[in-house]
């Protein structure tokens, strides 16, 4: 019961200022009208109630199931499994990313229908599922994190000399959507799990660093869309 109340204080804290702002623009400077300013009302209370009962189910179902397949895995003394297991998690995690969504469908909107919605949200959760591999090698064989990183941007700044312009902001925003809130729980908990077995308790932030590996996947892949479609 405490953390729930937890959750409702972090919630409204989160939403607060925007909405005291909103309401004081509303009354100063904006003037937007009647039906509008209402639809906002029921919006931040809708986004409110939302963004409360997902944050509880983070942290009843989302955190806990993350740590225990990432402690699982490792039991089972198989580093293809864990890879696999790792890419397959980062796909599917990555599509079910509320921001990958709306990214990709304003997009497809933007251009037209040249960039489809299904195409960007796939290329995104591919690369996210890739480098989540990419950091399960990481963990296992224990490379420092600094060296993934350089020839990871490495690769992406190569990459956009080759790159359409319209597709270097594109790919960097896809890198920055999967920072959402559903991906970074999931594969935070799940390294943190995978680190804790193999590492020891005491070096559970080798299971850190997943979010920055996982966001250059998406900046490669949409580079790659434009290379071949662009």
């Amino acid at each position: 019961m405490r953390d729930i109340i937890d959750q409702l204080k972090e919630v409204v804290m989160a939403i607060l200022p925007m909405a005291v702002l909103i309401i004081i623009l509303q009354y100063t400077v904006i003037g937007l009208p009647p039906e509008t300013f209402f639809r906002f009302l029921a919006g931040v209370v809708m986004v409110g109630l939302g963004l409360f009962l997902f944050l509880v189910g983070v942290h009843i179902g989302l955190l806990p199931i993350g740590e225990l397949i990432g402690s699982s895995l490792p039991k089972t003394k198989k580093p293809w499994l864990i890879i696999g297991v790792g890419f397959i998690l980062g796909v599917v995690v990555t599509i079910a990313e509320p921001d990958v969504r709306v990214l990709a469908s304003q997009i497809d909107q933007v251009s037209e229908g040249e960039i489809s919605n299904l195409m960007l949200i796939y290329s995104v959760a591919i690369g996210v599922g890739f480098f989540v591999a990419v950091a399960m090698v990481r963990t296992i064989f224990n490379i420092p994190l600094k060296y993934i990183l350089m020839v990871g941007y490495g690769a992406v700044f190569t990459l956009a000399m080759f790159t359409p312009e319209s597709y270097v902001p594109i790919s960097f925003d896809a890198g920055g959507v999967t920072t959402g809130p559903m991906t970074v729980p999931f594969i935070l908990a799940l390294g943190v799990g995978v680190a804790s077995v193999l590492r020891g308790k005491s070096s559970t932030s080798d299971g850190f660093g997943l979010v920055a590996l996982a966001s250059i996947g998406p900046i490669l892949s949409v580079m790659v869309l434009g290379v071949i479609f662009g």
